[in-house]
């Protein structure tokens, strides 16, 4: 049957299983949205801006473990996702992002709103195309997909010049292809399990990798085997069970004092999914000290790029642990069972809570969201202290349950995050932000009201750039140059403006009645909560430091 281009569009993607898109329209796109129009099968969610599209199709990605998709304009539509396009591809969240482009006798010519967007973005995609030729568009609009989700999961772009989508080609269905693993080499196994072994005290470090590749069951019969302390990168949370005894909590530059504690004593590290991120590693030259680094990844090119590696193994996660637990040893409690436990035990009594000028205590607050939504919500976070406290005050037992920027660290990322995971999986949603984050996308509270996507925002409202301000006060003798927000923004007006509600907290004992009432409440709400200027994320350590330095070990 001959369809237009815009129609192939829609029916690949159709077939791809995609049921949702992010987008915003205009005119080299205006076909496909034509098709749109009457198109069944597809939900199109209209942003307020291609950045919260972008993000939004990243959120119903991390959430949902399915390909996110966002369309865009040419121009500023195709530039305003770059953001988007590269917090995805730091995280290896797989996209695919379609923009459209002037048609093809105006390539060039630097027609109205055209751009090279694959020339801006083939640094921040795994691959990207141009489709000239409409008899290239399907099959195209295919291998994007099986790029974006093979191997190390990323975004793909795929740019359509508007003559494209309106020309007429025969289209036929095609069944979906399976994806091939690559093949786990067998003697890396037995080099990995002969070290795993033969060493006593190991240290188990979960990565992004472990939620991209569900890992959860067979990560408990690894740790079960080996008896050790499992700690995790900012991006592995949920991974691991979070209340299990062993569960050390994040490691690196922000944090527990038993997941470094942990580091620093162990004679062995095994990173599952893990990039060895500065956050993580502080200085690579001490990090490695004494210590043997067994590396497993999917993506090879990670494997001693930031540290040095002894072992590796390369494949998924999960498919590596399935043999890799058949070759290891049973161990009973042991004394590094004992120390690690140890540790978590200082850390639980060393949780004290301090409120400047009895303001909210940013992580008593998170910790109240944990026991009255019984950790069952998926948590979005902006980037700043807020991302930190939220690491520290609620406990992620299940994969996928919290998403973050991680490595791109892009402030305004958590709100439309929470849009896409939330119609993902018709879940509750919280994004924990702060002011400074919330106001760079803010204008997506129209999109929530739009379509009463029941996301709430966990406002932590300290009128600063509470983490740039930080770093002034440790290391730059109090000059708060350009970090105090002085504003007199009321933002739980502006919920109301928008048509969401809006709450505000001043003190402790307000946020358990306030969260109950979001939670009850069918639709988007905001609540705001004051939080002392001079709040600080602990621990934190130096830059170039060790985190040994830091607990004198």
């Amino acid at each position: 049957m001959k369809y237009t281009g815009a129609r192939i569009i829609l029916e690949c993607l159709k077939e791809q299983g995609v049921d949702t898109i992010f987008g915003y329209p205009g005119g080299c796109v205006i076909n496909i949205y034509d098709e749109l129009y009457s198109f069944d099968g597809i939900r199109h969610i209209l942003t307020a801006h291609e950045q919260g599209a972008a993000h939004a199709a990243d959120g119903y990605s991390r959430a949902s473990g399915k390909v996110g998709v966002c369309i865009a304009t040419s121009g500023p539509g195709a530039t305003n996702l770059v953001t988007g396009i590269a917090t995805a591809y730091m995280d290896s969240v797989p996209m695919v992002c379609i923009t459209g482009q002037v048609p093809n006798k105006l390539i060039g010519k630097d027609a109205f709103q055209e751009v090279d967007i694959c020339g801006i973005t083939m640094p921040i995609t795994k691959h990207n195309f141009i489709v000239k030729k409409i008899e290239n568009l399907a099959e195209t609009i295919r291998k994007a997909f099986k790029i974006a989700t093979t191997g190390r999961p990323g975004p793909v772009l795929i740019d359509i010049p508007k003559d494209v989508t309106a020309e007429l080609y025969e289209f036929e269905l095609v069944k979906q292809l399976s994806v091939d693993n690559k093949l786990i080499v067998e003697e890396e196994l037995s080099v990995a399990a002969d070290i795993i072994n033969s060493h006593q005290k190991p240290v188990i470090v979960v990565g992004g990798g472990c939620n991209l590749s569900n890992v959860q069951e067979e990560l408990l019969i690894f740790q079960k085997k080996l008896q050790s302390p499992v700690c995790s990168t900012m991006m592995g949370l949920g991974s691991f069970d979070g209340t299990h005894e062993m569960f050390t909590g994040v490691v690196g530059m922000h944090g527990t004092p038993a997941s470094n504690k942990c580091i620093c004593n162990s004679d062995l590290i095994i990173a599952l999914g893990s990039r060895f991120s500065d956050r993580v590693i502080s200085n690579s030259k001490t990090f490695v000290s004494n210590r043997k680094i067994l590396h497993i990844d999917i993506d090879e090119a990670e494997v001693s790029k930031n540290i040095k590696a002894d072992s590796w193994i390369i494949g998924d996660v999960s498919e590596v642990l399935k043999k890799l637990n058949k070759l290891i040893h049973q161990r009973k409690e042991n004394n590094w069972t004992k120390e690690s436990k140890n540790y978590i035990r200082e850390d639980n009594l060393n949780s004290v809570f301090v409120n400047p000028n009895d303001s909210v205590n940013p992580v008593y607050a998170i910790k109240k969201l944990y026991d009255v939504t019984n950790g069952e919500a998926i948590i979005t976070t902006e980037v700043g202290q807020n991302q930190i406290w939220a690491t520290q005050g609620f406990k992620y037992t299940k994969p996928k349950t919290f998403i973050t920027s991680g490595g791109l660290g892009t402030m305004g990322y958590g709100f439309g995050a929470a849009l896409g995971a939330s119609i993902a999986k018709n879940s509750m949603v919280f994004d924990i932000a702060g002011d400074g984050s919330f106001l760079m996308n803010i204008n997506e509270l129209v999109t929530a009201v739009r379509y009463n996507i029941p996301v709430k925002i966990l406002l932590l409202n300290n009128s600063v750039l509470g983490m740039v301000r930080q770093w002034q006060s440790l290391f730059y003798e109090n000059r708060h140059s350009q970090t105090n927000l002085n504003t007199s923004t009321n933002f739980a007006k502006i919920a109301e403006a928008y048509g969401a509600l809006g709450i505000q907290v001043k003190r402790n004992s307000d946020v358990e009645i306030a969260l109950k009432q979001a939670i009850e409440y069918n639709g988007p709400v905001v609540i705001e909560c004051f939080v002392d200027p001079d709040a600080m994320v602990t621990p934190i350590v130096p830059p170039g430091a060790h985190i040994g330095e830091m607990l004198n070990v």
